[in-house]
Parts: structure tokens; C-alpha cells; sequence
């Protein structure tokens, strides 16, 4: 199989150096894994050109005491403490969340909010299967509405889950982080603010004035962070840019790849937001180097339908930057 032919949503990919393999994760799609049920499969390859058929290493149906079998999104595995690990995330839209406090910005914006949040699975190959280490609750608080949780250790050796806190239940949707036991089994304090959507000022920069309460609400997605020669602290994340269209002042959104830098490499920040690094309905990317030492991104394009895209990246210092679209092994578009 090749990139144009493999549907995919939130890649994460792992290259592991014993084997020689690239593991590029996602969500289950039965179409192609041949395994019904939500869960996470897994294509590999050896040159990021040619990938096997994906196999099934964790199926939330399968795990006793499941709290929610929906969702499973942006699948991640780490490496950590001799096993693996994954994050998934999980929602039961059958167990509602009260209703968030009236928002600052007096935006009319109530819409329901259920249990949602990422899950913590531990395998000893990176071929699962993978079980849940606690199947009653997501890893962060469970009455916040959280997604796409990302590990991130700090030099200390502190692991930390950062995650994105919904737009559903802030309007402007947060990067959040929680402490981690060192097992990662449990979280071990409260969770962190490191920035909100609305910090990227370029998001609404051409949307006039004088429309406030008709803005859509500012989403985070997708944190991935990665430590740079310099010390800096990198995290990508994606958004939705927004635009007016048309006479009656609807505004709608683009996805976008965008990032933040922490200069002082603390998680804490301050965070420095950029522009977009890739736009065209393109988003939820992640870092990784090839076996020969290039730093790639993969990210998804378009939003639905969704297809695999790599990039050659380029780091000078702390600012990192597209040298091409490897075309050549995503099949361009």
C-alpha cells in the first residue's frame, strides 16, 4: 500500500531503530484493517514509500470496564520505561458533562458536552495488543472534555500529559498539561494552562469589527511538543483559521497546521504562537526523523477523507520551517 491509498486521521508515527520499521498509527478503519470495532491500527514500512495492510493492536470493546467504546482518536505510542504506550482518545456522548459556567465574552454558546478524554494502554511490543491501565476513567480530570493527549517528559524526568481542553467547553479552546506518575499510570497533580487558541492573533486578523458574538468558538487540536538543539521547547498544534464569507457575515474555518515555541524550554512557557506552517485543510502533525536523519512532519489533508502528507522540516535554532512536500512518497495534493 501507499500513502494515496491508505485512509488515515491523526497519524503518529514511530520509527524504531531495532527493526527498522516505521509505525505509522491511527484509527481503526475496518475498510482496510478487516476488524470491526473502534481501536487503533497500525500500517509499517521500511522506506515510508510502500506500507504493509494495517493491523489491529487495540480494540476499546476488548478492554473490561471500558467507560466509552467511541472515538478513538489520534493514537500516539512512547516508548517509556522498557514498554509502550498509548493515548487514545475516547467519548460516551451517553454521559453528559454539566453545563460550563456563562463565558467572559457574552458569546451565546451552548451546545451539550459529554465525557471525553484521552486513555492511557501499555503493550510490551509495539504491536500490542495494548490494555487499558485504568478502564473507569480517562487519564485527565473526567469532568473536563479533553482529546488528543501527547506525552511530553520535562528535563527533570517529569512525564506530563498535554491535551487539548475542548472548545465545546471553553468557547476558546486551552492546551492544557497534568503531571504523571512515573509509571504513567495515574495522574499525579492539577492540570497546567499553557496557552488558548485566541493567543495565535493571526486566527481572526481578517475578521472585521464589530461582529463579535457571531464568532465561532477557537479550537485547539493536536498538541505534539519536540525539544530542539538549542533547548527551545517546539509544540505543534492545529486550529481553524478563520474568514468572513459572504454579505451576510457568516465566518467560517480552514484547518491549519500551526506551532508555538517555548524559548525558555519550559512547558510552562512562555509561548511564543506562529503562523501557520501548512494550510489547505491540513492538520494534526507530528515530528519524527527518518533512519537517515531527516526531520519529517506527517499530517493529514483534507479533514475528511483523510490522507497521509510528509514534509521535509528544517530547524534553524528554534524556528522550523517546510523545505519541501515529499511528494514523492505522499503522492502530492
Amino acid at each position: 500500500m501507499r500513502l494515496p491509498d491508505m485512509p488515515l486521521h491523526d497519524p503518529f508515527v514511530v520509527a524504531d531503530d531495532r527493526t527498522r520499521t516505521y509505525h505509522l498509527y491511527t484509527s481503526n478503519d475496518p475498510s482496510v484493517s478487516g476488524v470491526e470495532g473502534t481501536g487503533t491500527m497500525v500500517y509499517r514500512s521500511h522506506d515510508l514509500l510502500d506500507w504493509t495492510r494495517p493491523v489491529v493492536v487495540f480494540r476499546a470493546a476488548e478492554q473490561r470496564g471500558m467507560w466509552a467504546t467511541d472515538g478513538g482518536w489520534a493514537p500516539e505510542v512512547h516508548a517509556w520505561g522498557g514498554r509502550y504506550y498509548l493515548f487514545t482518545t475516547l467519548h460516551d456522548e451517553d454521559r453528559p458533562l454539566p453545563l460550563p459556567p456563562p463565558n467572559p465574552w457574552g458569546v451565546p454558546f451552548q451546545v451539550p458536552t459529554y465525557r471525553r478524554g484521552t486513555v492511557t494502554a501499555v503493550s510490551d511490543s509495539l504491536l500490542g495488543p495494548f490494555t487499558v491501565v485504568d478502564p473507569s476513567r480517562p487519564t485527565p480530570p473526567e469532568h473536563l472534555m479533553t482529546l488528543d493527549g501527547t506525552l511530553h517528559v520535562d528535563p527533570s524526568g517529569q512525564p506530563w500529559m498535554v491535551y487539548a481542553h475542548e472548545w465545546l467547553q471553553t468557547i476558546d479552546g486551552t492546551i492544557e498539561a497534568v503531571p504523571l506518575a512515573a509509571d504513567l499510570t495515574r495522574t499525579v497533580g492539577d492540570p497546567v494552562f499553557l496557552f488558548k487558541a485566541s493567543d495565535a492573533a493571526w486566527i481572526s486578523e481578517q475578521i472585521p469589527g464589530g461582529v463579535p458574538n457571531q464568532l465561532p468558538p477557537y479550537v485547539t487540536d493536536g498538541p505534539q511538543l519536540y525539544r530542539t538543539p538549542d533547548g527551545s521547547l517546539l509544540m505543534l498544534w492545529s486550529t481553524y483559521e478563520k474568514d468572513v464569507a459572504g454579505d451576510d457575515g457568516t465566518i467560517s474555518g480552514r484547518y491549519v497546521q500551526t506551532w508555538a515555541v517555548s524559548r525558555s524550554g519550559d512547558l510552562t512557557g512562555p509561548w511564543q504562537q506562529h503562523r501557520p506552517l501548512v494550510r489547505d485543510d491540513s492538520g494534526h502533525g507530528m515530528l519524527f526523523h527518518t533512519f537517515d536523519g531527516r526531520l519529517m512532519m506527517i499530517l493529514h489533508r483534507p479533514f475528511d477523507n483523510a490522507r497521509g502528507k510528509l514534509y521535509e522540516m528544517r530547524l534553524d535554532g528554534h524556528e522550523l520551517r517546510v523545505l519541501r512536500q515529499r511528494t514523492d512518497l505522499d503522492g502530492g495534493g
